[in-house]
């Protein structure tokens, strides 16, 4: 009996570890894996649309899209960068330029459409295309965002493609080790990611 129970336990041991090997398949762990879940500023990007609001001053209140180079156009002020700031950090520039013409300006700045936050996902799923990116989004997430897995999809080989210093990058998501809670199972996506399900 006991040795019935030891066999039982080292060959769900052997199991566990296979698909454990399937998940990794070989790729370093990313950057910002799901297991981490930290809460990180909203950066902006282009074409993110941002409002710039200065109290008691309409006149110099807008809504813009961050251009192409990075910047936006303020009245008063011309361009200023964007890109590449959190909107706290935004709000202190334009804050501080805005105080050689006006006494205490109060500036607020929000992200109307976070549009430079997006992934791709494509292949089988139900509706393949562009979604955005909300908080820590893994890529299993990112499928139910798009439908959710077709009839066909092969959901034990599912990628990630990542752009690493100019070059693309694959990372393995395996969904039978994502149900079962292995770590590193899962990858926190970031702007710009193409997942990509197999069929």
């Amino acid at each position: 009996m006991k040795s019935g129970f030891l066999l039982h336990t080292v060959a769900l041991g052997v199991l566990l570890g296979a698909l454990s090997g399937c998940a990794t398949r070989g790729q370093p762990e990313p950057a910002g894996n799901a297991a981490t879940f930290e809460e990180t500023p909203y950066v902006i990007g282009v074409p993110d649309l941002l409002r710039i609001a200065v109290w008691k001053h309409p006149d110099l209140s807008t809504e813009v899209p961050v251009r192409r180079d990075g910047k936006i156009s303020v009245p008063l002020l011309d361009d200023i960068q964007a890109a590449g700031l959190t909107p706290e950090e935004l709000k202190a520039v334009i804050t501080e330029r805005l105080s050689s013409s006006i006494r205490s300006p109060n500036v607020t700045v929000i992200v109307v459409s976070p549009e430079s936050q997006m992934v791709t996902v494509v292949g089988g799923v139900a509706q393949s295309g562009p979604i955005p990116l909300r908080g820590q989004m893994g890529a299993v997430e990112a499928v139910a965002a798009a439908g959710g897995f077709s009839a066909w999809a092969n959901t034990s080989d599912i990628r990630v493609i990542r752009v690493v210093e100019g070059r693309r990058v694959s990372y393995a998501v395996d969904y039978g080790a994502y149900l079962n809670a292995e770590p590193g199972s899962d990858i926190v996506l970031q702007p710009g990611d193409v997942v990509v399900v197999p069929e």
